[in-house]
Formats: structure tokens, sequence, C-alpha cells
């Protein structure tokens, strides 16, 4: 294996000329003109290491003859733990406290009071094996829970939940977390006329796609006061910023400098699948890939395909 810190596009494609697979993450651009040339280049193989893999061009790739593994599942609780911790950061307003205590101020006012979860109504859009555990640590609060998804989870309901539209979720809840995947269907499931259907006060967290999010729609609802606050893992635009260090350069997404400046907005950079049992199922999924693509297994054949 050869290791790059480039990412894949049309312009980085040429680079992997010779080699027999290429191993990409969430921000890398699989679209038809870099696999067109991955392909001229010999390429055969693109393992995901992610579940992701709304940035390929499936139809291209299968037209190329190429095939595509992906890590479906490393640690979901990783994943639904760190939005419950970015639900209390946002309620509890522990980023701004830390940081007032840290410059020796233990004062309290009304910028650090935050609501018990107990009682209140969550709701959670999508309940796949995340959501699903999602849903049981918040049903540990002692929250009300609603869902919400195509496909409804017995899990879900013998714990408590209730499957409800959309439109109860945006009329009910005091918190809503996204947790589906980003497909046509889903994009901008919050957008401009979402925000008027939105209980007052709302918390929104977000820690599985950006897209799910119209990030103007976002921005009125913080300014309007609808959306009280935002937990944030990921973010509509986040490809040219999200790991990689901008601290010594210009952002020029005004609509994201926006995000960093509101004191109602917690983000962190796409880290909510960040842990050690994580990664240690990342690298071993990856490495099952590649040993199944060696071993003759291609397409709908490969265990972890996304055909």
């Amino acid at each position: 294996m050869d290791f790059t810190q480039d990412r894949l596009d049309a312009k980085t494609a040429k680079f992997a000329a010779g080699y027999d697979a290429v191993c990409l993450f969430v921000n890398d651009t699989a679209d038809q003109e870099a696999l067109t040339i991955l392909s001229m280049g010999g390429v055969k193989l693109v393992a995901m290491r992610c579940a992701g893999f709304d940035r390929v061009d499936l139809k291209s790739l299968e037209a190329l003859g190429m095939s595509i593994a992906r890590v479906p599942a490393y640690s979901p609780y990783a994943v639904a733990e760190h939005a419950i911790s970015l639900l209390m950061s946002v309620n509890r307003h522990i980023s701004a406290a830390s940081a007032r205590v840290k410059m020796a101020n233990f004062t309290l006012d009304s910028s650090l009071l935050g609501m018990d979860i107990h009682g209140k109504t969550v709701g959670v859009m999508g309940t796949g094996k995340i959501g699903q555990i999602l849903c049981r640590i918040v049903n540990g609060f002692g929250a009300n829970l609603l869902a919400y998804d195509v496909f409804e989870s017995q899990a879900v309901k013998d714990m408590g939940g209730t499957y409800v539209t959309q439109d109860e979720i945006y009329k009910n809840c005091d918190v809503i977390f996204l947790m589906m995947p980003l497909l046509p269907a889903t994009k901008h499931t919050i957008n401009k006329q979402v925000i008027p259907k939105l209980k007052k006060g709302v918390l929104l967290v977000n820690t599985s796609r950006g897209g799910l999010i119209c990030t103007e729609a976002l921005v009125e609802g913080l300014q309007s006061g609808i959306i009280g606050g935002c937990g944030l893992d990921v973010y509509e635009n986040e490809g040219e910023y999200f790991f990689r260090d901008w601290s010594g350069d210009a952002i020029k997404d005004s609509t994201l400098v926006t995000l960093l400046g509101s004191n109602r907005v917690v983000m962190t950079p796409h880290q909510a699948f960040f842990t050690r049992d994580a990664i240690d199922k990342i690298v071993a999924t990856t490495i099952e890939n590649f040993d199944n693509f060696g071993s003759g297994l291609r397409g709908e054949d490969l265990p972890n395909g996304c055909g």
C-alpha cells in the first residue's frame, strides 16, 4: 500500500495509475470523470473506508466494470454517543461555560441556562443501527420518543418509541436528531419550508451527512430564534474544509463563518466515528475487502459491496 494526503478527484485520479485499488474516505469525489481516469489507469476496486458512498457515481462505476466495497458498520455506538454529546454541549452550553471558567469567571447567567431532557419530546429521524442505539440512550433520559423512518423498527417500538410523520416531528419535538443517509429523497430534509413548522426553540443535531440540512435555512432558523441551538458534526459544504487545518487561512465560505461565530452552534470536524474501537473495525474490514477482491470476488459477490 502507498499512502497520500491528496483527495481523489478528476485532477488527482491519474496518480493511481498502475494500482489495482484505491481506498477513499467521505469527502473524496469519485464522479464519472475521476472513475474513468482510474479505470484507464488499471484501477479495478474502489474501497471506501466508511459506510457512505454518496460521492461515488455507481452507474459509471458499473459501466466501467469496476467494483466497490465499503465498511457498512464500524461502531454505531460511537456515532450515537457523539450525537448525545453534541446535544448536551448545546443544551448546557458546555463550551461557553468551560471557556468562561478557564478565565476564572465562575458566575451564572441566562446565557448558560439549559433544560432538562427528561420529560421532553425527542425526535429521531432515521432508525437504522445508529438511530436505534440513539433511541435507547434517549429512552434512558426519560424523554418522550418519536421516530420517523420509511422502514419502522420493531425494536424502537418495543422501547416505547412512536413512529409519526415528519410534520409531527417538526411540530412536537424539543430535540431533533438527523440519523438518515443522504439520498435524493433525504437531501435538505431541513429546508426553508420546514423551518416555520418547527417547534420554537428546538435543538437540532446532525451527525449523519451535511446535505440533510439546507445551510441557508439553518442560519435563518438560528437568527429567527426558531432553532434554539444546533450540534453539527457534518456540514453541507464541508469537502474543502473538513480534515484540513485552516487555522492560518481565511475561510471563504461565509455561511460556514456565520455558523462558527454563532454561540448557539457547537461544531465538530466529522469526528463522530472517531474512536479506537471504530478505527480498528474500519481497518480490519477494509483489509478484508482487499482480501476478498484479491480472492477473485467481484461486484455483487463482494460481502461488503454496494450493489
